[in-house]
């Protein structure tokens, strides 16, 4: 098949990246990694670390180094890249590709997070606010979830039976340390191991994990948990398709913060009626308002993002690579959503690429942040680029 001018545009910008990753050897520095300085930040009261993180996420000028943070692995990361080079090698079984993939997959197995029974994993780093702390490593579904992404698509590229092994550890890790929310319409699985809470992205990630379980064991537990997690997020959708971020259940007060997590939702939803096709009957409608709106109201025509609805600014690369992962992945749902993915990557690749091949981290009318942090940026951008690789030559 004779490759497009435009679709040469996106794999050169793949290949240039790929090979920025891997001078790298896939590690990096990350937006919320300050907590790893040298500098005591806690001498300041409880809004000293998070006020910290906050400045250090706004700093236009890369201080890190000047301050003892290192570029280190982060185990998300590593779960994105996996996802990703195993998207690439199931176009192509390349040796040196199935090299990076064996890599990154024995690097998560003998970095999972100690302490907990079965398998998980946290970021790198502590994360603060003013009313909770988590510690480096501290696992959480969101981490662990998109890892076991990463690993189902190396499972499914490579059939190695280890990976299936390693997913069900993974759902066990969520049922057993994970707590759980119930309402009239389902259950809620809990973002960490530190409270109780209902995010509505981070359980669909358990939602998804247990419908691909379900699929590969045929075991009716995971069945049910993946349908009745779902259904409590399907009935929190608002009636134009977006979704909030979170809700307590207490007081039925959401947080409201509609950006790239409405992709996350949607991608997981899109998961459980591949893995348990029976249930599209009961989610396709949703699915398809939530895409609606995602394009409807967080782009624009031209392929730039909002920051949060309504916001428009800064761009944000994370809602760039977002939008290019579901629009490509759902694009069987909608006419034109493919192309629309092109025309995202087409903005993002024109306004937030650097010719050293790692793309940057917010674009401001006026500025730019170019830290080319691994995890958020360019672990992301190649997950999203080769995404729309592979829808575009279905």
């Amino acid at each position: 098949m004779t490759e497009t001018k435009e679709n040469s545009v996106y794999r050169k910008a793949k290949n240039k990246l790929q090979q920025y990753i891997e001078k790298e050897k896939f590690k990096g520095y990350d937006p919320y990694d300050t907590l790893n300085s040298w500098v005591p930040f806690g001498w300041l009261g409880k809004w000293g670390k998070p006020i910290g993180i906050q400045i250090q996420k706004r700093n236009p000028i890369n201080v890190r180094s000047l301050i003892g943070i290192r570029k280190e692995y982060n185990p998300k990361a590593i779960g994105l890249l996996l996802h990703a080079y195993s998207i690439m090698y199931q176009q192509q079984k390349s040796n040196d590709v199935k090299e990076k993939l064996d890599f990154l997959f024995n690097w998560l197995i003998e970095n999972r997070t100690v302490n907990f029974n079965h398998y998980c994993w946290g970021y790198n780093f502590d994360w603060a606010s003013s009313e909770k702390l988590l510690p480096a490593y501290s696992p959480t579904i969101v981490v662990s979830g998109f890892i076991s992404k990463g690993i189902v698509a190396y499972y499914e590229a490579t059939k190695d039976p280890k990976a299936l092994k390693i997913l069900i550890s993974i759902g066990n890790f969520i049922e057993e340390n994970l707590a759980l929310s119930k309402d009239a319409s389902g259950i809620c699985f809990s973002y960490s191991t530190i409270e109780k809470d209902c995010c509505y992205n981070a359980s669909m990630l358990g939602s998804e994990l247990f419908a691909t379980l379900y699929y590969y064991t045929k075991e009716d537990r995971y069945k049910d948990l993946a349908l009745k997690s779902t259904d409590f997020v399907v009935d929190k959708q608002k009636d134009d398709g977006r979704w909030n971020y979170s809700i307590k259940l207490d007081t039925g007060k959401e947080r409201t913060q509609i950006d790239f997590h409405q992709g996350y939702v949607l991608d997981s939803l899109a998961s459980v009626v591949k893995y348990i096709p029976t249930s599209a009957t009961k989610y396709t409608e949703a699915l398809k308002l939530g895409l609606s709106y995602y394009k409807k109201y967080q782009f624009l025509d031209n392929g730039q993002s909002y920051y949060r609805v309504p916001k428009k600014w800064p761009v944000e690369i994370h809602n760039q690579a977002q939008g290019i992962i579901t629009f490509s992945r759902l694009s069987n749902l909608n006419s034109g959503d493919l192309s629309f993915s092109k025309e995202i990557a087409n903005y993002t690749i024109k306004n937030m690429f650097s010719p050293q091949g790692y793309f940057f981290y917010k674009k401001y009318p006026w500025v730019s942040i170019k830290t080319p942090f691994m995890r958020w940026s360019q672990a992301w951008m190649f997950l999203a680029l080769n995404e729309l690789e592979f829808a575009s030559n279905k």
